[in-house]
């Protein structure tokens, strides 16, 4: 579990300071589909960085189960991440002339695991999401689709219990967009916790829980209602 207790997020000083993120109180509960709904612009991604542990809050605190992360050093934090927390980007963030596996593999080697050890658990975590043909691929020659199925296989080869999706689906078409989402369904029905950022209401209905952040300002929420929308009351994101 990850509780964030009165955060905030400060950006600059002065006439020119951005307060992202404002009394932020929530909780990323265990085993849970967890969606940071919000415009661009919002504070979403800021606070996805805090609870990935990849910033650090200007003030209040931030706990993993029952472990206070802004009381740890730089050294300390990069370990947790590297034991803790997969990440799922965007832009995929493949090397385009490496193999799937390698790509796949990488994050072991920072683990320091034999080759041998990094390449079995590599084709392990391929297999299980139905990638086994692209394993010797290069990444440039995958569609989207298997790009980004390719860089949730890395985030999870590590066999964390955190994955952080940072619009997973924003450079993807609708069917595979659909796939990717259903994907994350999958992997936190094996029990682990999957954490959503997104401005799309439909990627938004998967979560079991929604934090709908505006201007900084974060709301725990349950599953989305059906027709439900958070924003009605500001216009579309």
């Amino acid at each position: 579990m990850i509780e964030l207790k009165h955060v905030n997020k400060i950006y600059g000083k002065g006439d020119g300071a951005v307060h992202a993120l404002k009394d932020v109180n929530i909780t990323i509960e265990d085993g849970k589909f967890t969606a940071i709904l919000g415009k661009s612009g919002s504070g979403k991604s800021t606070l996805m960085n805090i609870i990935g542990a990849l910033d650090s809050p200007t003030d209040g605190e931030v706990f993993s189960d029952g472990q206070n992360l802004t009381s740890m050093s730089q050294n300390a934090l990069a370990e947790y991440r590297n034991k803790t927390t997969g990440f799922v980007f965007q832009s995929f963030y493949l090397e385009p002339t490496f193999s799937v596996l390698d790509n796949v593999a990488m994050p072991l080697i920072i683990a320091g695991m034999s080759k041998k050890e990094r390449e079995a658990r590599a084709i392990k975590v391929l297999t299980d999401l139905g990638l086994e043909e692209k394993i010797k691929k290069k990444a440039n020659e995958l569609s989207g689709g298997q790009k980004q199925r390719v860089s949730i296989a890395r985030a999870l080869v590590h066999e964390p219990k955190l994955v952080l999706a940072d619009e997973p689906t924003g450079n993807l078409d609708s069917q595979n967009g659909a796939e990717v989402m259903a994907l994350l369904r999958q992997i936190c029905d094996m029990g682990k916790s999957v954490v959503l950022v997104t401005h799309n209401l439909e990627d938004a209905k998967h979560a079991d829980n929604i934090i709908f952040i505006k201007d900084g300002v974060a709301q725990m929420r349950g599953k989305l209602a059906e027709g439900e929308n958070p924003y009605a009351d500001g216009g579309e994101a």
